[in-house]
């Protein structure tokens, strides 16, 4: 726990230093300007914030499923349920990059001083991650071979993984990010963190896959592994995906987090005859999939 304090703290002490950077650059300026509304009924101008209607400002760290083309559920929190969203989501992103590597935190800080600056504090913040550290590459290693006598989950793995790796990830950056709030807002906010639905490991990638486009994430290892039925690969994406939200709801319930809550999506989305009206491809929802999920966002919210 001691890491993500330390972080938190080393990213507040930059932020600050650029805050004095950024008040200097501003004095020195021959003008700037002061966006104004009308304050009173006479009309009389005064200084103040312009808001528009707004179901509130949320900010969100996260990946794919925060930052996918078209839609994701970033995207439909403010097109569909009228809140503006500060966002340093990056598809591709694995939940240990977001807690350790420089600048991850300096940027998600960055648009803490953002919404600060307009007068508003954020509603709550949204966190996603850990599918990519899970999936792609790394997923075949996972699993014990279909023809080994112990087919399935690699239980020692997958605790390395999941339970210790991810966990600890998420530990750090649940705890960085809920200092650089208190040091920056003088107050704790509301995070959000999700668990994945059942996905469909049926070799489909983003667009179908094909030349450099992203995916499939699970055939792949699913083959080399000796799973080539669907029948053989469900129970054990089910398990995983069981897995991972069971590791997630303990973080959310550690005494330090009473202020993180834990959205469960699985059964969401269908895994059945029409599963591909909800999923795009392996990992990443259709738009009706994404509304579907992104209303259990607003349910929490």
């Amino acid at each position: 726990m001691d890491i993500g304090q330390a972080i938190a703290d080393a990213t507040v002490k930059r932020r600050r230093a650029a805050a004095r950077t950024r008040r200097r650059a501003l004095s020195q300026r021959a003008t700037f300007m002061t966006r104004r509304i009308m304050t009173s009924a006479a009309g009389i101008p005064g200084e103040a914030v312009v808001t528009s209607s707004s179901a509130g400002v949320l900010i969100a760290e996260g990946d794919s499923w925060f930052d996918y083309p078209l839609h994701d559920v970033l995207s439909d929190l403010e097109d569909l349920h009228g809140y503006d969203v500060e966002s340093v989501a990056h598809w591709g992103d694995t939940i240990e990059s977001m807690a350790y590597a420089d600048g991850q935190l300096d940027a998600f800080s960055r648009r803490v001083e953002k919404v600060l600056r307009s007068g508003v504090k954020p509603t709550a913040i949204l966190l996603s991650g850990g599918g990519n550290d899970v999936a792609g590459d790394e997923f075949g290693m996972l699993l014990n071979h279909a023809m080994s006598g112990i087919p399935g989950l690699n239980s020692s793995v997958v605790t390395g993984v999941i339970d210790e790796r991810v966990h600890d990830a998420y530990a750090t950056i649940l705890q960085a990010i809920t200092a650089v709030c208190q040091q920056q807002i003088g107050a704790t906010v509301p995070i959000l963190v999700h668990g994945y639905d059942y996905p469909v490991a049926d070799g489909r990638g983003f667009l179908g896959g094909a030349w450099l486009l992203p995916g499939p994430w699970l055939d792949p290892g699913f083959r080399q592994k000796g799973y080539g039925t669907m029948a053989t690969r469900v129970p054990i994406v089910v398990e995983l995906i069981d897995r991972f939200n069971a590791m997630l709801k303990a973080v959310a319930g550690r005494a330090p987090f009473a202020h993180v809550r834990y959205v469960d999506l699985r059964g969401t989305l269908a895994t059945g005859p029409t599963y591909r009206q909800w999923w795009a491809n392996e990992l990443h929802p259709t738009r009706q999939g994404f509304e579907a999920v992104t209303a259990k966002f607003v349910a929490a919210l």
